[in-house]
């Protein structure tokens, strides 16, 4: 580590290292977090997917679940999981805004049981990003876009994140999670990650 305390991508992103704050998110704090480990490393990302109500965008109900405060008389569906006590560290918008609930520094709880090669209890090492969108419906071009400038800044801060450390949800938790889905595709990732290189 340098003692430069933000550190600034071609992509515009900056990243706070004392606080964990990516400078030009909107910030929301969770409640839902805590320390990581001593000895964790962070070096994986896990992309997941998000809507609320299923399958609808907009309004404020993501940030209300990350922050205990989700009415359950306002939909159906809400009665659900009000009680959940869940976290992402980021959001990304369908327009590509940039929501932060958790300094990357500290553990959110986006992960559940899971586990990546070999390790188990992903949200030790890694960093939870939300996409807003479903598995089936198509992302916009503004959340890869997003997307990439994020990954591209994690990897100077936390070199150990590397473009073989990014996995869907699906992938760590397979059988009891399916996001980001199918309609998710990882070459226009990899394709916007390129062009910001």
């Amino acid at each position: 580590m340098t003692s430069v305390r933000s550190v600034t991508v071609s992509s515009g992103l900056s990243i706070d290292r004392v606080s964990g704050l990516i400078n030009e998110a909107r910030q929301v704090p969770s409640p839902n977090c805590d320390d990581r480990p001593e000895d964790a490393a962070i070096d994986l990302v896990v992309v997941h997917s998000i809507s609320l109500p299923p399958a609808e965008f907009g309004g404020p109900w993501i940030d209300a679940l990350f922050t205990n405060t989700l009415d359950p008389q306002l939909h159906p569906y809400f009665r659900e999981i009000h009680r959940m006590r869940v976290s992402s560290h980021l959001l990304i918008r369908r327009d590509g805004e940039l929501v932060q609930y958790v300094p990357l520094h500290r553990r959110a709880w986006h992960a559940g049981a899971s586990c990546f090669a070999g390790r188990e209890r992903c949200n030790d090492f890694s960093i939870g990003i939300e996409l807003e969108g479903t598995d089936e419906d198509p992302y916009e071009v503004a959340q890869y876009q997003r997307l990439a400038a994020v990954i591209a800044v994690l990897e100077k801060v936390y070199p150990e994140v590397t473009r073989d450390r990014l996995a869907g949800h699906s992938d760590i938790a397979p059988g009891r999670k399916t996001d980001p889905g199918s309609a998710f595709e990882w070459a226009r990732l990899e394709h916007e990650l390129e062009r910001i290189a």
